[in-house]
């Protein structure tokens, strides 16, 4: 009898083919574990607008989708939906395929309704407890209290957050500041392995078409989650003075989150088709609006305990070598000043604005676009960053 491989449950809202920073590194780590185990993926049905695209690998993958409920930009945020994923996802866990490690992605509360029930679960064969590993890729506690919520929230988040951690056998944080936040609330003893975010070079590549509706003249792209800890507002509020300097000059976002309703009022008081909302897109789709770009906006609204954040729109942009223009404190920040892939500067609409601009009149440079390319592909590969990950899951083992 030949043994079969191990089945590795992953519990995440948001999943391919939906477009995020989640999406990237989890599509990466079941590709990893593609080759030496069984992945069943468990997440929600994605928006109207992405169903039928592609979900990823294949293979030894299954994906099994459950509806949600989602806010007006189509993206699962807030209590409601959150409690939409989870409930049912205590049933799944239960009445599903037994796992031999399982992998939970935020918000905390998934954690805690996946340590409930699998540890429910364990009840039934004490000798089959199914461990699992926690991907903290912020610490959501940190961010509640920063966006000045009630105290009792606040309290009640990092008790949730903590009790998700607590019963992880190991905890994969995506940077050292997030090791460290994650240490300060589930122990000093606690396992947690670093694996920065990484970006698929194979999607995200300088080789292939700008996109067919991309403006004609020069543009600048935001690509990805627009909300309160990134405050892609500010490159819209730089508008106002970008097309005094450049007229002519485009601002596209591709995205979605609870900065919509105040990108479209800013974009609603400047010169027509200055800046473009458009829906959240897939990552093949991004790709090639951030290859015809002159720049590529990220941005970390500081002072709301983001500020060790490492976005993946800049590993995104940068892989296609299209520059950066980042806003705000954080490690990006570092790298883009440190190695020269774009512009730094602090979160205000003057330096921003400024840099937006120097960006548009600068035109392409293929030399440093190769460069900023071998970049990512030598500190930043997904390929990398997946494998490592893999490799923490199924270290997790009983």
């Amino acid at each position: 009898m030949t043994d079969r491989p191990p089945l590795v449950v992953l519990a995440t809202r948001i999943y391919a083919p939906e477009a995020a920073a989640a999406t990237f590194r989890l599509r990466a780590l079941v590709r990893s574990l593609g080759d030496r185990a069984r992945v069943r993926v468990l997440t929600t049905t994605p928006p109207p607008a992405l169903r039928g695209r592609g979900s990823g690998p294949t293979g030894e993958v299954t994906v099994s989708r459950w509806p949600v409920l989602r806010d007006r930009t189509g993206y699962v945020r807030g209590y409601l939906p959150y409690l939409s994923f989870d409930l049912p996802l205590a049933l799944r866990l239960l009445i599903g395929p037994r796992a031999d490690v399982a992998v939970v992605e935020p918000p905390p509360t998934t954690g805690a309704v996946t340590r409930v029930a699998l540890g429910l679960r364990s009840l039934l064969s004490p000798r089959r407890r199914t461990p699992y590993v926690y991907y903290a890729a912020d610490v959501w506690s940190d961010a509640t209290a920063s966006m000045g919520a009630p105290q009792p929230v606040v309290r009640l988040m990092r008790a949730v957050e903590a009790f998700a951690l607590r019963g992880a056998r190991d905890v994969v944080a995506v940077s050292d500041g997030v090791a460290d936040r994650v240490r300060a609330l589930a122990g000093p003893d606690a396992p947690v392995s670093v694996v920065p975010n990484g970006v698929d070079t194979a999607v995200f590549t300088p080789d292939g078409d700008v996109h067919p509706e991309a403006p004609g003249t020069a543009y600048l792209v935001y690509a990805g989650t627009a909300s309160e800890w990134q405050g892609a507002e500010v490159f819209a509020e730089a508008m106002r003075e970008v097309v005094r300097e450049a007229p002519g000059a485009r601002l596209v976002f591709l995205g979605q989150g609870s900065s919509w309703r105040a990108l479209e009022r800013i974009a609603a008081d400047l010169p027509g088709g200055a800046v473009e909302l458009r829906p959240l897109v897939p990552p093949e789709e991004a790709a090639a609006w951030l290859r015809g770009a002159a720049a590529a906006l990220v941005s970390v609204r500081p002072g709301v305990g983001y500020d060790f954040a490492y976005p993946t729109k800049v590993v995104a942009a940068l892989a296609c070598g299209t520059p950066v223009v980042f806003a705000g404190p954080g490690p990006a920040a570092q790298d883009v000043r440190e190695h020269r892939l774009g512009a730094a500067v602090e979160y205000d609409v003057q330096p921003v604005a400024a840099a937006m601009t120097e960006a548009l009149r600068a035109g392409p440079d293929p030399a440093e676009a190769g460069r900023r390319v071998r970049w990512v592909h030598e500190h930043r590969s997904l390929a990398a960053t997946g494998e490592a990950a893999a490799r923490v899951v199924l270290r997790a083992r009983p």
